[in-house]
C-alpha cells in the first residue's frame, strides 16, 4: 500500500453495478462516484439510468450507463467490452439485479400447491443466474489483472425461511452458498488478489416491495408491521445506510475477506423472540 493512502480509498476505481437503476443501486452508484470511483450501470431502465448518470456528472463524477439482461451472456459480454474499451479495467463487480414475481410467492390464503413453477424457475433465474453470468464475464479482466472484487446480493431470506417469498429465499440462499463457493474457487486457482463476498439487506422499501410493505398513505401493512417488530432498530433501512458495507468490501480495508456476507438489517437476523 502506497505510503498515507487511506485502506478505503477507492478514487479511480471501476465499479460495475448490474440491477444498477433500482432504489438501492442507485443510492449506491452516487456514493460510489462521490468518493471518486468511475461507475457503470447497468440495467433495463435506461431513462432512470442515465438520469443517474447526469446527476453523478453533474456533481463532478465520472459514470456512464449501460442497458444490459443479466441473463443474456452475449449482452453481458457486449457490457463488459465496452467498459474495457472505456476504462481498460474492472476493479468491482457488485452484483444487485434481482426480482420477484407473484407466482413465485405464497400469499396467506393460498397454499404451496398455489406455486407457478415457471414463475418460481423465473425468480431462481433472475436472481442467482443472473449473479453467475455477470460474474463468469466480469471476472475474466480482473483475472487478467489479478486483482478485483466482487459482492453479491443476499438476503434476510437466505437465512431463514419466510413465508410467502418461495422463489426468492431460494434464490438468495443460492447466492450465498455461491458466493462462498467462488471466494475459495478464486482465491485457490486465481489467487488472493481476488475477493467475493455478498451483502445482506435487511428490509428497505423498494420498487419490488412498496406494495407488500407499506399501503398507499405509506403505512405500514400488517408485513411491514411484522418487520418493524422483529427489526430492534424499529425501522426500515435507508439505502444510503448500505453503502459503508460496500464500501468497505470493495476497498483494501477487507483486503483479507473472503466468502462471508455481511448483514445490513437493524438486528432482524439477530432478533430472536
Amino acid at each position: 500500500m502506497e505510503k498515507n493512502k487511506s485502506l478505503f480509498d477507492i478514487n479511480g476505481h471501476v465499479v460495475v453495478i448490474t440491477g444498477g437503476t433500482g432504489v438501492l443501486g442507485r443510492a449506491i452508484a452516487r456514493y460510489l462516484a462521490a468518493e471518486g470511483a468511475k461507475v457503470v450501470i447497468l440495467g433495463r431502465k435506461a431513462a432512470v439510468g442515465e438520469t443517474v448518470v447526469a446527476d453523478i456528472v453533474a456533481d463532478g463524477g465520472d459514470a456512464c450507463f449501460m442497458e444490459t439482461d443479466v441473463l443474456n451472456r452475449d449482452i453481458v459480454q457486449a457490457n463488459c467490452d465496452a467498459v474495457m474499451a472505456r476504462y481498460g479495467r474492472v476493479d468491482a463487480l457488485l452484483n444487485a439485479a434481482g426480482g420477484n414475481m407473484p407466482g413465485a410467492t405464497i400469499a396467506p390464503d393460498k397454499t404451496f400447491f398455489d406455486l407457478d413453477p415457471t414463475q418460481f424457475q423465473t425468480v431462481l433465474n433472475l436472481n442467482l443466474t443472473g449473479t453467475v453470468i455477470p460474474t463468469q464475464v466480469f471476472l475474466q479482466p480482473m483475472v487478467k489483472q489479478g486483482r478485483g472484487v466482487i459482492v453479491n446480493f443476499s438476503s434476510m431470506a437466505a437465512f431463514r425461511p419466510m413465508t410467502r417469498v418461495c422463489g426468492y429465499a431460494a434464490a438468495k440462499a443460492g447466492i450465498s452458498n455461491f458466493t462462498a463457493y467462488m471466494a475459495t474457487e478464486c482465491a485457490r486457482k486465481f489467487g488472493e488478489g481476488i475477493r467475493v463476498n455478498a451483502i445482506a439487506p435487511g428490509f428497505f422499501i423498494t420498487e419490488q416491495n412498496r406494495a407488500l410493505l407499506t399501503n398507499p398513505d405509506g403505512s405500514y401493512t400488517q408485513r411491514g408491521q411484522d418487520v418493524i417488530r422483529q427489526t430492534p432498530f424499529g425501522r426500515m433501512g435507508n439505502p444510503e445506510e448500505l453503502c459503508g458495507t460496500i464500501h468497505y468490501l470493495i476497498s483494501d480495508a477487507s483486503r483479507f475477506v473472503t466468502g462471508t456476507v455481511a448483514v445490513v438489517d437493524g438486528g432482524f437476523n439477530a432478533f430472536a423472540m
